[in-house]
């Protein structure tokens, strides 16, 4: 095996996401509402000034705001910043501007993109038009883009996907709105990690014990965060231990792939001083119990890769419940 001081860190692209669901109130149930109509409406302040998007509560006096205005659907770009490589999910596949646009008829400004061509097309002052979604469904996403009024490019610009569509009744006005959120990086790990990862890419689990105080992490650290010092003495755990803590999840939610209920817990190997998170089956999950003894139910080998989800859940073994005093200390 090649030492761990000359092995190359683990990195693998990660994508943290989810789909965001809120009801839109009576405010901007109205603004999303119209521009399914292709129309933009703001809310008028005690001030008389105009809020595009509209605002819920007065700026100046914290009042809830009622009394709606229609505005254009061409403004006025106020300030704007060039983008010269758009992400994945952004309006525009293509070279383009975030920009501030007071709308006409209304007083605070709406960021958007400004599909101009090139960033010498782009100025402040310069007056821009909607290019609407060719199904609007009831999303800020129904305004896919601005284009400058005069010399607008030849041709539309790529777009991402529509987005999610809450379900409703057929003619029923928009309540609810789902907006995907995902954060998309490269993900490098330590060396000593990546040592923990390839020992489960071959059905080891290895932890690091601490010279000073004893104790063994796991996942390794590198380092003791109580000593400060070096944990570089390796320890091969096995897959047996204990439940510390756990919870019953009884609610669905998006992307869920277990029908609840069923049962996360805090395991803690036995000869690890750290429990980690893990789904506990094979069982009800009300006969899950603090001190339950478990056992790693691992994939077919095949499908073991460097991660953690090697090990598919966690089941009873049947033994006799740990000691209360055994993982008193890691509650």
């Amino acid at each position: 095996m090649i030492p761990a001081e000359t092995e190359k860190p683990l990195s693998a692209p990660l994508d943290v996401g989810f789909d965001y669901t809120r009801s839109v109130g009576p405010v901007l149930g109205r603004f999303v509402n119209a521009l399914r109509e292709r129309r933009i409406v703001g809310v008028r302040g005690s001030d008389d000034r105009v809020h595009v998007p509209p605002v819920e509560y007065d700026p100046v006096t914290a009042a809830a705001l009622s009394e709606f205005a229609e505005v254009a659907d061409e403004g006025t770009v106020v300030s704007w910043s060039w983008v010269a490589e758009p992400l994945e999910a952004q309006p525009v596949r293509r070279p383009f501007a975030w920009a501030l646009i007071r709308l006409d008829g209304a007083d605070t400004a709406l960021l958007h993109a400004v599909d101009a061509g090139s960033p010498a097309a782009m100025r402040t002052g310069m007056r821009v038009r909607v290019c609407w979604a060719d199904e609007p469904v009831g999303h800020i996403r129904d305004l896919a883009y601005f284009v400058p009024v005069e010399d607008p490019p030849g041709d539309p610009a790529p777009t991402p996907e529509p987005p999610p569509v809450a379900k409703r009744e057929e003619g029923a006005p928009v309540d609810t709105i789902v907006t995907p959120i995902h954060l998309s990086y490269q993900h490098s790990v330590s060396p000593e990690e990546s040592r923990y990862l390839r020992g489960l890419a071959e059905g080891r689990v290895l932890g690091q014990r601490c010279p000073a105080c004893g104790k063994v992490y796991l996942p390794p650290r590198g380092a003791c965060p109580t000593d400060g010092v070096p944990t570089e003495e390796e320890v091969e755990l096995p897959d047996t231990g204990v439940v510390t803590t756990f919870c019953i999840v009884n609610v669905p939610f998006l992307g869920q792939r277990i029908k609840p209920p069923y049962v996360t817990a805090y395991v803690l190997l036995d000869g690890a001083d750290i429990p980690f998170l893990h789904l506990v089956l094979g069982c009800e999950a009300s006969e899950v119990r603090m001190g339950m003894r478990v056992r790693a139910s691992w994939k077919p080998r095949e499908e073991w890769s460097t991660t953690l989800e090697n090990i598919a859940h966690f089941e009873p073994t049947g033994e006799p419940d740990a000691p209360y005093e055994t993982y008193a200390h890691h509650l």
